[in-house]
């Protein structure tokens, strides 16, 4: 950590995470269009997940640069990111798998959300999470779930359409493992402060 405290403190990188992660996030929402069509208003706000948590990600970064923590959306951040990213990146390689094939957006998806699933973690030594903050995420994180595989408002690939009660039950799982992820990373007695350079 120490070597890489230099290149996570540094504002230029902070702003060109920031940059990265809002124009990810505007992609991620432009994605979900089609799914947004015919999606009642009601679960709206439980369908874009990766772009929700690149939005939180963005917020952290942002409250970063403003020197605050802001604990319940690092929460968010690091729980999400971590379940979305590795999601995302299973769930294209599935494709590859089942089809034989992937698009050249389903590599940059790969690419894209394992570098999603890393960089929550990375800044987690700077985070304030507290328990109280993981039990607020681990009731919005399995809330999601439950929206996405009994409401079936979960992101669609077409090809894995017939998996779909084993990717519900992969889904329930990563989530416990990405809850257990954020505790372990963020809730800690003696939390760095980031100085910012």
């Amino acid at each position: 950590m120490k070597l890489l405290y230099p290149i996570l403190a540094n504002r230029y990188i902070l702003w060109v995470l920031l940059i990265v992660n809002l124009l990810g996030t505007i992609y991620g929402y432009i994605w979900y269009k089609p799914q947004f069509d015919v999606t009642p208003t009601i679960f709206l706000p439980f369908v874009p997940d990766s772009p929700t948590a690149s939005l939180f990600f963005t917020l952290v970064l942002f409250a970063f640069l403003l020197k605050k923590n802001w604990p319940i959306i690092e929460a968010l951040a690091i729980v999400t990111l971590f379940k979305y990213g590795v999601w995302a990146v299973v769930m294209n390689i599935l494709t590859l798998i089942v089809t034989g094939e992937l698009p050249w957006q389903g590599y940059m998806l790969i690419m894209s959300h394992g570098a999603m699933a890393i960089e929550g973690i990375l800044y987690s030594p700077f985070y304030r999470i507290k328990l109280k903050h993981i039990i607020i995420v681990a009731i919005w994180t399995l809330h999601n779930d439950v929206i996405d595989y009994v409401f079936m408002q979960y992101p669609k690939y077409g090809a894995l359409a017939i998996y779909v009660r084993e990717i519900g039950y992969f889904t329930f799982w990563l989530s416990i493992l990405s809850l257990a992820i954020g505790y372990y990373f963020s809730v800690r007695k003696n939390s760095l402060k980031l100085k910012i350079y």
